[in-house]
């Protein structure tokens, strides 16, 4: 499957979105790592002999192309917000003080 951002790159968008309570950028990044699991799963399903490779197949189509749609929403959100696409940094003025627990 073709990856547009890597699992380091995705990884440090869900890592600042946390620090900074900044959730959607996280939510559109976990749902890209989701369709990698399902679609890898797909793959090793469709070798198995007992299973109907078309199924797998069609799953693995389909999340191919939910995983396209994904990751150019991701790309578009990151040039909506105005993050660093080289170091992948939130920008400063997106930044919100992480709130403390009572």
């Amino acid at each position: 499957m073709k990856e547009q951002f890597d699992a380091a790159q995705i990884s440090k968008v869900i890592d600042q979105a946390l620090v900074y309570q900044c959730a959607c950028p996280a939510q559109v990044c976990r749902a890209i790592f989701e369709l990698r699991e399902l679609y890898e799963y797909q793959m090793n399903c469709v070798n198995d002999s007992a299973n109907d490779a078309l199924v797998h197949r069609t799953i693995a189509a389909a999340t191919e192309r939910s995983h396209e749609v994904m990751e150019e929403c991701l790309k578009q959100i990151l040039d909506i917000e105005g993050w660093d696409q080289t170091t992948f940094t939130m920008p400063q003025a997106l930044r919100k003080k992480p709130t403390r627990a009572l």
